[in-house]
């Protein structure tokens, strides 16, 4: 996983551009962080003059375009570290080079060191707020920051590295009471009240009941015992006035009651691990850096990591957790898109029957004359002759309202009445439509990238299962 941020890098007051970019690239090149500048890597530009090819853009952007803004950014750095032990110098070095040239789109020149000198491995990124061309400027950009961990969240991914888990706003919460500190005395005085339990003959059995629990004992004046991980001896009396010594061995004789038992500390019989719940984002991870070195990198060669990156994203992002969860999401889609689909088509029928029934309402009314002079003529195919197409309108307009419910004929207001409506319903529809068959579509990709990464997983294990009995049979 690789946590990021993106940092605006002002000129200092009283400092040239140069010796603010020497000064920045100077710390992100240091060669005790990057081992003798072994995880270095740039483009379009020369890490070694970097600091003179930047201000040399912002002197060729002042000359062709003539604008200097006050308090003007000379360069951005992208911050991204690694979980420890999760990459290499190299592959980091890589996503960081990866990072840069995607988030710039490559029309900013900028170096990747990447620092070793910590448990996590961490990328600075530096570009040029001056574009190649110098006829422009990067400007930060609202939600950048998140744009830039969605970008490296996706890389991620492809290397087979896992990525940040989101945590729900409910346990977005501040922890306001802390655990009982529980202190090394409270553990040996714990483990001598179950000596005590055991009821020894005497102070010197309770004493062997400690040795065989790993405890070392120190008799002198003052008895003395020390734990497994402790460096020093603690006497007895240092333990509390009822641990002293006298007192022990007077509880063993019966001639006093045991001490009460701390209730900070919890019965370890009691305490039973919690299961972690299965969580298929957290899974996918797992078996990714499972088979990293082997199936998932041929995998990957062949499938579309980007699209299987986005998909991870896109489950993590939806509070997806497990495969049930994401089929019933998919069939849901997929029922309201069908649904909304057929909403849209029988408004688009009703709409085309609106629009005939109009047309034969301003058909008949314009050939009514002409087919009562028709029937006046005794039907005279002379007559029809001459007035095919105006007769033949008619008719066809009679024989749509014959079929009307009632053989009523309704109003043109009440037509567009109608159609404006549909019109309305249809609109709101397909607006929902398209919505839905965006949403559809992502459950479908996940879903489907989900199952092809699982029958993958299952070739990788063959494989391993393969290569261990070809070892023993050796």
């Amino acid at each position: 996983m690789a946590a990021t941020k993106l940092i605006a890098m002002h000129q200092n007051k009283g400092r040239s551009v140069m010796q603010c970019l020497k000064d920045r690239t100077d710390y992100a090149m240091n060669g005790e962080k990057t081992e003798d500048g072994k995880y270095i890597s740039s483009y379009q530009c020369n890490p070694e003059l970097v600091d003179l090819e930047f201000a040399q853009a912002k002197k060729e952007y002042l000359h062709k375009t003539w604008r200097q803004p006050k308090g003007d950014v000379i360069a951005y750095q992208i911050r991204q570290s690694f979980k420890p032990g999760e990459i290499t110098p190299e592959e980091a070095n890589q996503v960081g080079y990866e990072t840069g040239m995607r988030f710039t789109k490559g029309k900013h020149a900028f170096i990747v060191a990447t620092h070793v000198d910590r448990a996590h491995i961490h990328n600075h990124i530096i570009f040029n707020s001056t574009n190649l061309e110098c006829d422009r400027k990067f400007r930060d950009f609202w939600f950048s920051g998140i744009a830039l961990q969605r970008l490296s969240d996706i890389i991620c991914l492809e290397h087979g590295l896992s990525v940040i888990q989101k945590a729900k706003p409910s346990e977005r919460q501040k922890r306001t009471k802390y655990p009982d500190r529980v202190s090394m005395r409270d553990i040996i005085r714990e483990d001598i009240l179950k000596c005590l339990d055991q009821k020894p003959a005497d102070f010197e059995e309770m004493l062997k009941f400690l040795q065989a629990e790993g405890y070392k004992i120190k008799r002198g004046k003052h008895t003395a015992i020390c734990g497994k991980e402790q460096k020093r001896f603690i006497r007895f009396r240092s333990l509390g006035e009822d641990f002293t010594e006298d007192n022990l061995i007077k509880v063993i004789a019966g001639e006093k009651e045991s001490p009460e038992r701390n209730e900070k500390l919890p019965d370890k019989k009691e305490v039973k691990p919690e299961k972690r719940k299965f969580d298929l984002v957290v899974d996918i991870q797992e078996k990714m850096a499972q088979g990293k070195n082997g199936g998932y990198v041929r995998w990957a060669k062949k499938y579309n990591v980007k699209q299987f990156a986005e998909s991870i994203l896109f489950l993590q992002q939806h509070d997806i957790h497990d495969k049930q969860t994401l089929d019933a999401l998919v069939a849901e889609s997929s029922a309201q898109y069908h649904a909304l689909m057929k909403t849209i088509k029988d408004a688009e029928e009703k709409m085309e029957t609106n629009k005939a029934i109009k047309t034969h309402i301003i058909n008949y009314s314009k050939t009514r004359e002409t087919y009562i002079a028709y029937r006046k003529s005794g039907y005279s195919k002379k007559f029809l002759e001459a007035h095919r197409d105006e007769i033949t309108l008619h008719k066809a307009a009679k024989g749509a309202f014959s079929k009307l419910p009632e053989g009523k004929i309704p109003r043109v207001k009440d037509l567009n009445d109608e159609f404006a409506r549909l019109l309305s319903e249809k609109k709101a529809a397909y607006n929902e439509y398209k919505k839905i068959k965006k949403e559809m579509r992502d459950y479908q990709i996940a879903k489907q990238n989900v199952e092809s990464f699982y029958a993958a997983q299952q070739g990788w294990d063959a494989e391993e299962d393969l290569k261990k009995k070809r070892q023993q049979q050796r």
